[in-house]
């Protein structure tokens, strides 16, 4: 069996088993999303059948498969061949439902629409590599399987885009310390109902890879200044020694009473 037979027989057994699983389990009309992101969505979740565009980075793509997979839905990946497994499976992917399909090979619309035909969602990594006629096309399948389409970056008469703005990283300090998370900005719009711009402030990718909701930090208070001593209003004079007390000069008293001698003299 050559190689490309091998591909397509794997490709053939993974939509089987998706098929099988998708019909055990209870089909509902949305897809999960991340909880962060349900304000983005205006029935809470993906519908299906629906197209959505999503551009700016791969960390949201990611985001969207972990909600998927993590539900019971089987997910696939088309032409991104720099999709980390490893890491994917950090960010919350179930790894055993996403099938991941490197290259696409010479017919990468006959691939996707197979894969649409038993997979609850589709990314397709490059939407360069089909025609416009070809993206209309699997829009219509999609929305016949009831499956959703993702195309990663542009993709003509999405339903729904989301983009990134407004990236900031957090964790590198003054001149130590390394990148821990990024405080993004998902914004979302669309047709219909999603023409009006929607946004909200998510931290993507966390420390473990993943995606929750932006808290803005408490407010640090002032430190008040610390009170010092009064400074005095002048100068108070200095205070010296007291005068030394002098003697009392002596005072010669007269006798009152008169000399006897005197008074006879003169009686």
């Amino acid at each position: 069996m050559s190689a490309k037979a091998a591909a397509r027989a794997a490709l053939a057994e993974k939509i089987t088993a998706a098929s099988t699983l998708t019909q055990k389990h209870q089909v509902t009309d949305l897809l999960p999303v991340p909880e962060p992101l349900e304000p983005l969505f205006g029935a809470g979740g993906l519908p299906r059948g629906s197209t959505l565009a999503v551009g700016g980075s791969t960390s949201l793509l990611v985001a969207l498969l972990a909600a998927v997979s993590s539900a019971g839905s089987w997910c696939a990946v088309v032409g991104l061949p720099t999709l980390g497994v490893v890491a994917a499976a950090e960010a919350g992917v179930r790894v055993d439902r996403l099938a991941l399909v490197r290259e696409p090979g010479a017919d990468p619309a006959g691939v996707v629409g197979a894969l649409l035909d038993g997979v609850d969602l589709v990314a397709v990594g490059n939407p360069g590599m089909l025609g416009l006629a070809e993206v209309r096309r699997l829009a219509a399948r999609a929305r016949q399987r009831g499956a959703v389409l993702v195309g990663i970056g542009s993709w003509p008469g999405a339903d729904l885009r989301l983009s990134l703005t407004d990236a900031v990283w957090h964790g590198v300090g003054r001149g130590d310390g390394r990148l821990r998370q990024r405080r993004v900005t998902v914004v979302a719009e669309g047709r219909g109902g999603a023409a009006r711009p929607r946004r909200v402030v998510v931290v993507l990718p966390t420390a473990d890879g993943r995606i929750a909701p932006f808290v803005q930090p408490a407010a640090v208070p002032a430190r008040p200044e610390p009170i010092g001593r009064p400074e005095p209003v002048g100068r108070p004079e200095p205070v010296g020694r007291p005068e030394p007390l002098g003697r009392t000069p002596a005072v010669r008293i007269r006798p009152v009473v008169p000399d006897l001698r005197t008074a006879v003299e003169a009686g």
